[in-house]
């Protein structure tokens, strides 16, 4: 009997346009079974997997009475805050790329404004040692932080003194550049920092609680590191996919002696990541001292890269040879392939869900709030074997009341909550599942509609959920108004001309629909840039929504047209690189600011 047969319920495929279920191939199922390391005859793995298939509903139902973490005053409360990538900031003091100082001046300022919150996309460990791999969605590992966002002049116990001049903040984030220019001067200041602190115990001592706290995990991140920045100095890449045989596993006598003989080096990595996560608890007091009643509202990405830190230092916990996506469908014909690594169903059941919630908890260290990408992955992930299409993909799936139940026990003893990135795909019963489980569900204005198209009054949005007009991966308000979206999906040949004409269409009928939405003159449809009054109207709109939270994009705060990412597209678009126009300084005193801050203030005030 094949195992998809045999275990119906944890290999699920897809469904086609007309709702019925495409066939899983013989050759997709061999290769799901073979990845998760299933097939074997032994007793204790078939008696794990029939336990795992008896925890995995036909489709997610609840009955339990623990909910994630929702603060009793915001039970009947109403709150904003603001949405932005630390990257993009600008200020006069940092390095080319927006750093953990500027989210502590980016959150003090919207503290004083009435926000409650400050949302950021992923601050996920990238590569250090390829730079250019700059999307926060396919980190390295999701358990740490991306150095290069620690800021230089920040540094506890030393005052800085640089040699050379940082690099100046472009249109674009120069990742290369800032990278070589952040390590060599984190280095310099990692061997004055012992001695410097030698009268400053407690930062010696917190640092060392860190080692202490952190484990093994960091250890092997930081031998990650070490090993892939030499790897990629003698001529390879940065994941350990493509470095010799030798080096492909921590446990390989290879990677022990390059430990032992780089002992240095891999405590320099571990000091980083005890400085990005001294830096980023700094930016959370300091957002709460500002009056922020949650403060950091984090990211969480919904996969790994297989090539990295995470993979190299578990290849246990994770599916191998296959990467996550998406199926095919109405708007994505060919299906999506996300290029990330995502767990095995099979090794958290054995684990009973240890990795899931210490990556859980380690991602959301000094938050108030934590969003979960792509939160369906709670129940299933579709996954697509290596070297294969996304149509020969399938989905497997997890205990979902048994990951919820543990998820909201830990959303309760870190008292933070739980935010469902519920885009896309959504399984039936999911959102309601959510709901009971206090998982806060995500609505972006521009979905909401009708079965006219006409979009729904915020007022209907569910209670419980986090409602703004768009997010990182949709048009800000500006490029929107303007089809900017459209044209760059032409442009990058994303939709044909004929596609691109219908969308125009569409959107021409899309902004009477919004100025109808907000009560404002039908002839301003016409207008070729956005007036100002319906930026305000837009969000005064959304801030009377029921949702408990709303969130402002920074990005239209200042008023940028071009996107943070354009899905479907990497490095023939500028994703992930792109500067805002304004600083810090000047967003303070910008008139939209103003006007936004005053709108949200009065239809949400803070107590």
């Amino acid at each position: 009997m094949s195992f998809a047969k045999r275990y119906p319920s944890l290999i699920a495929s897809f469904e086609t346009g007309e709702d019925a279920k495409q066939a899983i191939s013989s050759e997709t199922e061999a290769a799901l079974a073979k990845a998760m390391g299933l097939g074997r005859s032994d007793d204790e793995t078939a008696a794990e997997l029939d336990a795992l298939a008896a925890a995995v509903p036909d489709k997610p139902r609840y009955g339990r009475t623990t909910r994630c973490f929702i603060p009793e005053w915001l039970e009947d409360g109403k709150i904003w805050g603001i949405a932005c990538q630390l990257y993009e900031l600008r200020t006069a003091r940092s390095a080319g790329i927006g750093d953990f100082e500027d989210l502590a001046k980016l959150a003090e300022m919207a503290g004083r404004a009435g926000a409650d919150f400050l949302g950021v996309t992923p601050l996920h460990a990238l590569f250090l040692a390829n730079p250019e791999r700059a999307s926060p969605f396919s980190p390295s590992n999701r358990r740490f932080l991306n150095p290069l966002y620690i800021a230089l002049d920040k540094v506890p116990g030393l005052e800085a003194s640089l040699s050379s001049p940082p690099p100046e903040h472009g249109e674009f984030v120069d990742y290369a550049a800032v990278a070589r220019y952040k390590i060599e001067a984190l280095r310099s200041l990692w061997q004055d920092w012992s001695a410097a602190c030698a009268d400053r115990e407690d930062l010696l001592d917190a640092f060392e609680h860190f080692r202490t706290e952190r484990g093994e995990m960091l250890t092997l991140h930081a031998l990650f590191e070490a090993i892939s920045l030499d790897m990629v100095a003698d001529g390879f890449e940065a994941e350990w996919t493509t470095w010799p045989e030798e080096y492909r596993s921590p446990e390989s006598k290879s990677v022990q002696e390059f430990r032992r003989e780089n002992a240095e080096e891999v405590a320099f990595h571990e000091w980083l990541q005890w400085l990005a996560d001294y830096q980023l608890a700094d930016a959370a007091r300091r957002a709460r001292e500002a009056g922020m009643r949650i403060g950091l509202y984090l990211d969480m990405a919904v996969g790994e890269a297989p090539g990295g830190s995470a993979t190299w230092s578990k290849p246990e916990d994770y599916v191998a040879n296959a990467t996550v996506g998406a199926p095919p469908d109405y708007f994505s014909s060919e299906g999506q392939g996300w290029g990330v690594a995502g767990f095995s169903p099979l090794a958290l059941w054995q684990k009973e869900l240890a990795p899931f919630l210490d990556l859980v908890r380690g991602a959301s260290r000094h938050a108030g709030a934590l969003r979960i990408d792509h939160a369906m992955a709670l129940w299933q992930l579709f996954f697509i074997p290596a070297d294969s299409p996304p149509s020969a993909g399938a989905y497997l799936r997890f205990p979902i009341e048994d990951m919820v139940e543990r998820l909201a026990r830990l959303s309760n003893e870190l008292g933070v909550m739980m935010i469902g990135e519920d885009l896309g795909h959504v399984p039936e019963g999911f959102r309601e599942a959510m709901t009971e489980a206090g998982i806060l569900s995500n609505r972006i204005l521009y979905f909401e509609k009708d079965e006219s198209e006409q979009f729904l009054a915020p007022e209907s949005y569910p209670r419980q959920s986090l409602a703004c007009l768009s997010t990182h991966d949709l048009p800000t308000l500006r490029g929107w108004w303007a089809g900017k979206d459209v044209d760059l999906r032409l442009e990058y040949r994303l939709i044909d001309a004929e596609s691109a004409d219908e969308q125009s269409e569409a959107r021409d009928k899309e902004r009477i629909a919004l100025i109808d939405l907000l009560g404002g003159d039908p002839a301003q449809h016409e207008a070729t840039e956005l007036p100002r009054d319906l930026v305000v109207a837009a969000h005064r709109k959304l801030a009377r929504s029921a949702a408990m939270l709303v969130a402002v994009r920074l990005a239209d705060i200042v008023g940028e047209d071009s996107p943070t990412n354009l899905p479907g597209t990497d490095r023939e678009f500028p994703n992930w690189r792109r500067v805002l126009p304004l600083t810090l300084d000047e967003i303070r005193e910008l008139p939209l600011f103003l006007s936004l801050s005053k709108a949200m203030r009065e239809e949400r005030p803070r107590p």
